[in-house]
C-alpha cells in the first residue's frame, strides 16, 4: 500500500474528540476515499460508507434528505444493524457535493453528535462556493493532492535515512554525493512519468509497463473532462475547451492563458471565462499561477488575474500527452526534446500540494521569472527559476529580479538537473529534486 502523508493528519484528528466534520476536498483518483477507508476502518469498529455518486445513480436514498430526521431514516434503511454510538460508529459521506444540501445539512449532524462523521468530495469547492449556507464553523476543509515526489521516493523503496540525509543537505545548502544524486535524479525522472495519481504510481510498481501506465492516465484525464458536462451542463464545452487547452498553452513561450483560443473568437477577455478557470481550479484538476508585476511581499497584494497560467494536476497526465509510451524523451536527455515546461509543471505540483500560493513574475521589459513565493519569515519575496537543459546560470530575468533594491529580495533559487550546491550572491543554485523539501515558513 502506498504510504500517504495524509494518513498520518487523518489518523490523529480521527483519534482526537473532534467538534467539527473534515471535509477532504481533491480530484478524482488522487486516493481520498481509498485512505478514508483504510483508516476509518481501523479506528471505528462501524465505519459506513455512503457512496452518494453512486446513490444519485441508482436508488437515490438521500436525494431528498433535507432534516436531520430524514437523513436519519435513510441512514437507518441503509445501514441500520451498523449503527452504534459516537465514539465507535464512523459516517463516511464520499462524494458529497452530489447533493449540495448535505453540506448544509452537516452543521445540524455535528449539533446533534449522534455519530462521527467525515466526508469528501471531488468538486467541494465548486459545490461550498455556490451553497447559500455553507456551516463554516462546524467544519474543517482539508485539500489532497496526488502523491508528491517525497511519497513517490518511498513507493520506489528509498529509505528514510537517505530522505533525512537529502533534507539535511537541503537546509544546509549542501550537495548529496555523486551516487546519491545520481539515484535521486533517476527516480525524479520517474516521477515526471508517472505523476502522482496512485493507480498509475502502483501499476508502474508493478510492472513497468508504460502502456498500461499511460492507459491510466489518459482514462483518469478522459474523466476530469466527463465529470465537468456532468456537472455543468451549461458551460460544460467551454470547461472542456479551457482544460484540453492547458498542455498547449504551457508550450508557448509566455504560457499563459490565451483566451480567445478558447473559442476562437476574437475581443473575448478574462472575464468571459472566470467561471470555467475557477471550475477547473475548485475541483483539483488545474493549478492556478498568478501573475505579479510588483512582486513585494505580500504577493497576494499584487496579482495581476488577466495574465493566468493553467498547469494540469498531474505531471504524469501532461507527459503521457506530450510523449505517449516514448520514455526517452524524459529518460535520456534528448538533445531535441525541451523539458522545461514539464519541469515547470511537477515544480508547481509539488509547491502546490506543500501549501504554497503560487504565482509568477510577469514583465513586458525584462522578462518573466517562473515562480514567486512568500516567506513569512523574512517577510520577503523568494523567486524560483526552473532548468531543464545545462545553462542554468543563464537567467537575464532572474538577474535583474534580485538586482532591483524596490523588492527587497534577500535570496533566490534555481532548480536544475546539476547537482551541485552553489551559491552566488542572492542565488542559490540546487538540484530540482531538492523542491520536495521547500516547506512554507
Amino acid at each position: 500500500m502506498l504510504q500517504r502523508k495524509f494518513a498520518k493528519f487523518l489518523e490523529a484528528f480521527l483519534s482526537e474528540n473532534q467538534n467539527k466534520i473534515l471535509l477532504v476536498n481533491g480530484a478524482r483518483q488522487i486516493g481520498k476515499s481509498f485512505i478514508i477507508r483504510h483508516i476509518g476502518s481501523q479506528l471505528f469498529p462501524n465505519f459506513i460508507e455512503i457512496d452518494l455518486r453512486a446513490d444519485n445513480e441508482n436508488e437515490q436514498l438521500f436525494a431528498d434528505v433535507t432534516s436531520v430526521d430524514s437523513f436519519y431514516l435513510q441512514l437507518s434503511a441503509f445501514a441500520g444493524n451498523r449503527l452504534g454510538e459516537k465514539q465507535d460508529t464512523l459516517i463516511f459521506l464520499d462524494e458529497i457535493q452530489v447533493y449540495p444540501r448535505l453540506l448544509t445539512l452537516l452543521k445540524f449532524l455535528n449539533q446533534d453528535n449522534r455519530f462521527t462523521y467525515i466526508a469528501s468530495g471531488s468538486q467541494l469547492g465548486v459545490a461550498l462556493s455556490q451553497t447559500p449556507s455553507v456551516p463554516l464553523g462546524s467544519i474543517l476543509i482539508k485539500q489532497m493532492y496526488p502523491l508528491d515526489l517525497e511519497e513517490f521516493f518511498w513507493a520506489m523503496g528509498v529509505g528514510e535515512e537517505a530522505i533525512n540525509t537529502a533534507r539535511t543537505c537541503f537546509q544546509n545548502q549542501q550537495a548529496l554525493p555523486e551516487k546519491l544524486h545520481s539515484r535521486f535524479m533517476r527516480i525524479f525522472k520517474y516521477y515526471l512519468l508517472t505523476g502522482g495519481l496512485p493507480d498509475a504510481v502502483n501499476q508502474f510498481l508493478k510492472d513497468k509497463n508504460i502502456q498500461r501506465m499511460r492507459d491510466i492516465q489518459q482514462d483518469i484525464r478522459a474523466l476530469y473532462g466527463i465529470d465537468a458536462s456532468q456537472y455543468d451542463q451549461q458551460n460544460r464545452l467551454k470547461i472542456r475547451r479551457v482544460y484540453d487547452l492547458i498542455p498547449s498553452n504551457l508550450e508557448n513561450k509566455k504560457k499563459r492563458v490565451v483566451v480567445n483560443r478558447i473559442e476562437n473568437k476574437k475581443g473575448k477577455q478574462f472575464s468571459d471565462y472566470e467561471y470555467e478557470f475557477d471550475y477547473l481550479v475548485q475541483s483539483g484538476i488545474a493549478l492556478q499561477i498568478d501573475a505579479i508585476s510588483n512582486p513585494r511581499f505580500p504577493l497576494l497584494q499584487s496579482v495581476k488575474k488577466s495574465l493566468l497560467k493553467l498547469y494540469l494536476n498531474d505531471v504524469g497526465i501532461l507527459t503521457a500527452l506530450l510523449y505517449q509510451n516514448n520514455i526517452k524523451a524524459v529518460l535520456n536527455d534528448e538533445c531535441s526534446i525541451n523539458l522545461g515546461t514539464v519541469y515547470e509543471a511537477v515544480v508547481a505540483q509539488e509547491l502546490r500540494a506543500h501549501g504554497f500560493d503560487l504565482y509568477y513574475y510577469d514583465n513586458k521589459q525584462h522578462g518573466e521569472v517562473d515562480f514567486l513565493i512568500d516567506n513569512y519569515s523574512t517577510l520577503s519575496v523568494v523567486p524560483i527559476e526552473i532548468k531543464s537543459g545545462k545553462d542554468y546560470y543563464v537567467h537575464s530575468a532572474l538577474n535583474h529580479f534580485v538586482s532591483n533594491q524596490e523588492y527587497g529580495i534577500q535570496n533566490a533559487v534555481v532548480l536544475s538537473n546539476n547537482g551541485e550546491v552553489v551559491k552566488k550572491d542572492k542565488i542559490t543554485y540546487m538540484p530540482i529534486y531538492y523542491v520536495m523539501f521547500m516547506m512554507p515558513n
